[in-house]
């Protein structure tokens, strides 16, 4: 396993190498950024965007968070970290697409179809069953088309993807993004990345499919 000290060596290989060779980049970000893609994505230690669209630095805005999932827009007091990013996003960087990427063997898709959480929520603040609530109505679709009971990988794949729809419609819920969408200013992308086979989907959202990139 990987412990800090090894992250430690290959920061120093970074500094020899990788921030080495591309300095005048790193020059070129010191003042700022200006990324034009947003990407929503999963903790999950196996998807890493940076990893997967071989992307170089300032090119990509990342949130990343149980499931890759954005909360409906609303004012209430809290801590709004996901729609706080947005927001910088979308108004201040003026970024031109939000990509929401969901992914094969996701932890918190399974317990949200499982409701393995729902009565003993891990912690004391129960943060990730109130967190995956937000797939509820993803659950009902997809218990509807394979049963209340099943949990195999074919319900668990349709549920991952249910979600990057539901990330995607509570976008729309958002002012800012509804206009800019409706402007021409901002496009967004449903994906999806299968971990076992390295693949990853784009969602049609006129014939509600995934397709592979």
């Amino acid at each position: 396993m990987t412990s800090f000290s090894d992250m430690l060596a290959g920061y120093r290989r970074f500094r020899e190498t990788g921030w080495a060779q591309q300095r005048e980049r790193w020059d070129e970000l010191r003042d700022g950024q200006s990324p034009k893609v947003m990407i929503i994505a999963c903790s999950d230690s196996r998807v890493d965007p940076a990893q997967i669209f071989d992307t170089n630095p300032g090119e990509v805005f990342v949130v990343r968070n149980v499931a890759a999932l954005v909360p409906p827009f609303e004012t209430t007091p809290g801590r709004h970290g996901v729609s706080a990013a947005l927001e910088f996003a979308v108004q201040v960087l003026k970024v031109s697409e939000i990509v929401v990427m969901g992914h094969g063997r996701c932890g918190g898709c399974q317990a949200a179809l499982t409701q393995e959480l729902k009565d003993a929520p891990p912690g004391e603040g129960g943060f990730i069953a109130h967190w995956i609530d937000l797939l509820d109505e993803a659950r009902d679709k997809v218990h509807a088309l394979h049963g209340a009971h099943d949990h195999s990988r074919e319900a668990l794949r349709a549920m991952e993807k249910e979600g990057v729809k539901v990330s995607l419609t509570n976008l729309r819920t958002f002012p800012c993004v509804r206009e800019k969408e409706k402007s021409g200013e901002l496009n967004l992308v449903g994906a999806y990345f299968a971990i076992s086979d390295g693949i990853l989907h784009i969602l049609d959202e006129s014939a509600d499919e995934f397709a592979a990139a």
